[in-house]
């Protein structure tokens, strides 16, 4: 396995019930107990760690993080805050953390080389809750759902994923403007998951309005967030308002990792080599290529910082961190974007 991607911290924050949300510095807070939204997208993690390297230790944790999903499942949707004694903290979770389950239980069923009982539990589940995708109202968990329906790619979730298609479109149509070519009127978090899910939307069903609308709004984001060779996500502390500027801190992991995913579809869509030089530019985000010029990689721990602040690195190392440095990596690695590509952006 590349050097790069050490799998330590990843075991230190799972225990026997999943993924812990949050750490101090490099060691994991029980008392932040669990979240649906870390799990799920560990899932996915795992997914590739186990098609990297199909070893004991990452099927164990396909069927760790599997189970937390089997469990926060009720009645068609998910529960997503769970304290350490395992008692979920909320009857039902927020659309955003349904639509990442989705996702994730998506790109979990629609994979050929895992364990036939993952698929099989991934299937169940899906086969539970698709149909309350139609009720989602808020455009991210939208994006969420109707990537992973596309993944999954059973006809039962096909007229599902065409009407959540339809939606963004159509809401991207209503707030398009020739100065702002976005889906809404601020660029918040995780915004990659939108050109990413119509990207999809493409390659999967033959979308074609989707792809227009995709690559559009994906050069929008790029446009506001690399600068002069650099990739500075949008920060949380104010976002990017229409008519403003972006934010520029805190810069948070997510968002150099969802990025890098649509910047590395639109390539498979195009073949501009534009979007794979700007997936390397957010995969080199975590390792020094940034505003703060600073390594987001903790080579004691393993782990992930939590983010880029005004006054220097935020030195926690929560689940999110972890995990969306992980899924970087991995797919740096798979897509042959490390080694002997580092040379592309200046240290």
């Amino acid at each position: 396995m590349n050097e790069l991607i050490d799998d330590t911290y990843v075991f230190r924050i799972t225990d026997d019930t999943g993924m812990l949300q949050h750490a101090v510095s490099g060691v994991p807070d029980p008392t932040e107990g669990y979240t649906l939204d870390d799990n799920a997208r560990a899932l996915i993690m795992a997914d590739l760690l186990y098609e990297l390297s199909p070893e004991k230790k990452y099927e164990d944790l396909l069927y760790r993080y599997t189970s937390f999903l089997l469990f926060a499942q009720k009645r068609g949707w998910f529960r997503n805050f769970m304290g350490y004694d395992r008692r979920f903290l909320e009857k039902r979770g927020s659309e955003d953390s349904f639509g990442r389950c989705i996702c994730s239980l998506g790109f979990t069923a629609g994979r050929k080389d895992l364990p036939s009982s993952i698929l099989q539990a991934s299937q169940k589940l899906l086969l539970k809750t698709y149909r309350s995708c139609s009720s989602l109202s808020y455009l991210k968990g939208k994006a969420y759902a109707l990537t992973g329906l596309l993944l999954w790619g059973e006809p039962a979730g096909l007229p599902g994923a065409e009407a959540l298609c339809e939606s963004i479109v159509d809401t991207y149509a209503q707030s398009r403007r020739e100065d702002w070519r976005w889906f809404e009127d601020q660029m918040t978090y995780c915004s990659g998951i939108l050109p990413l899910s119509l990207l999809c939307a493409n390659e999967k069903a033959h979308l074609k309005k989707a792809a227009s609308v995709a690559l559009e709004s994906l050069d929008f984001l790029l446009s506001a967030t690399i600068k002069d060779g650099i990739f500075h996500p949008i920060g949380c502390k104010g976002w990017y308002q229409r008519g403003g500027s972006p934010a520029e801190f805190d810069e948070q992991p997510v968002e150099a990792c969802c990025t890098m995913l649509a910047c590395l579809a639109a390539y498979r869509l195009t073949g501009e080599p534009g979007y794979r030089e700007s997936a390397l530019r957010c995969y080199r985000w975590y390792l020094g290529d940034n505003s703060l010029k600073k390594s987001l990689i903790d080579r004691e721990t393993g782990g992930c910082r939590d983010g880029l602040t005004k006054i220097g690195i935020n030195r926690n190392e929560g689940a999110e961190s972890i995990v969306c440095w992980m899924i970087s990596a991995l797919t740096a690695k798979r897509e042959k974007l490390t080694d002997e590509n580092l040379t592309a952006i200046p240290s």
